[in-house]
């Protein structure tokens, strides 16, 4: 088990109407969320590609906190506001710091659930486990490639990326929940069981060369001799 700092812009959403508010604007039902819970969730443009994707976690009854990628915090804070009229929520920017822990024996660890079976360690002053060697940028890096996990700047570009494409709609998207801006193309797509014109795959490093060397894919992160990649849908096993 390793913890290593993971760079995470965290923003806060508190007052009577932010449930509410980031339930309607969510692809992610926020309902069954308890004080303490966090999900998953898109946060959409109205066409239907993803702006940002973020964790939610409800840490008081009308208080969440959205972490998301860094570099992408003010992405999240002026899409939030977009919409936010009227609202009785206020949104800013925490200065919180994330620690990631993973490896054999995170998933015990008190924390967010995170991918790739580990856990985050979110807030203002984060504290490494008891037990957890330091890591490197490299070992989180090399755990998410292994979990085939999207990054935002690396495999979800904001008004580019389409959620199908990312392989992560099973636990960032709600096909119960209702209306959301951007909601029409995520049901189209899943209600007529279309497939995105490109998917996100795990491949072997020298197999994805090969493929984008032929414009069947683009690499979008390396760890080692294995990568992540956007595969295009005629080039996938059927």
């Amino acid at each position: 088990m390793f913890c290593c700092e993971y760079p995470r812009d965290t923003v806060q959403a508190a007052g009577p109407d932010a449930f509410t508010y980031l339930h309607s604007q969510l692809s992610q039902d926020l309902r069954p969320l308890q004080v303490g819970d966090s999900v998953w969730s898109f946060v959409l443009q109205p066409t239907g590609k993803v702006e940002v994707l973020a964790r939610v976690w409800r840490t008081a009854d009308d208080t969440f906190v959205l972490d998301t990628d860094a570099g992408f915090g003010e992405v999240l804070v002026a899409r939030l506001n977009r919409f936010r009229i009227r609202v009785k929520a206020e949104i800013e920017v925490l200065p919180w710091r994330c620690l990631a822990v993973r490896g054999e024996g995170a998933e015990a660890v008190p924390g967010l659930a995170s991918w790739g079976g580990g856990v985050d360690l979110l807030g203002a002053a984060p504290q490494p486990p008891d037990g957890a060697s330091t890591g490197t940028a490299e070992q989180l890096l090399a755990a998410r490639v292994d979990a085939a996990w999207p990054q935002m700047g690396s495999e979800i570009v904001p008004g580019d990326t389409i959620p199908a494409e990312t392989g992560v709609t099973g636990v960032a998207v709600s096909f119960t929940k209702g209306c959301y801006p951007g909601q029409e193309l995520v049901e189209r797509m899943d209600s007529r069981g279309a497939t995105a014109p490109r998917l996100l795959q795990r491949l072997e490093l020298a197999e994805a060369h090969a493929l984008e060397q032929q414009g069947l894919a683009t690499i979008t992160s390396v760890a080692g001799r294995v990568a992540l990649a956007y595969v295009k849908r005629s080039a996938l096993p059927h």
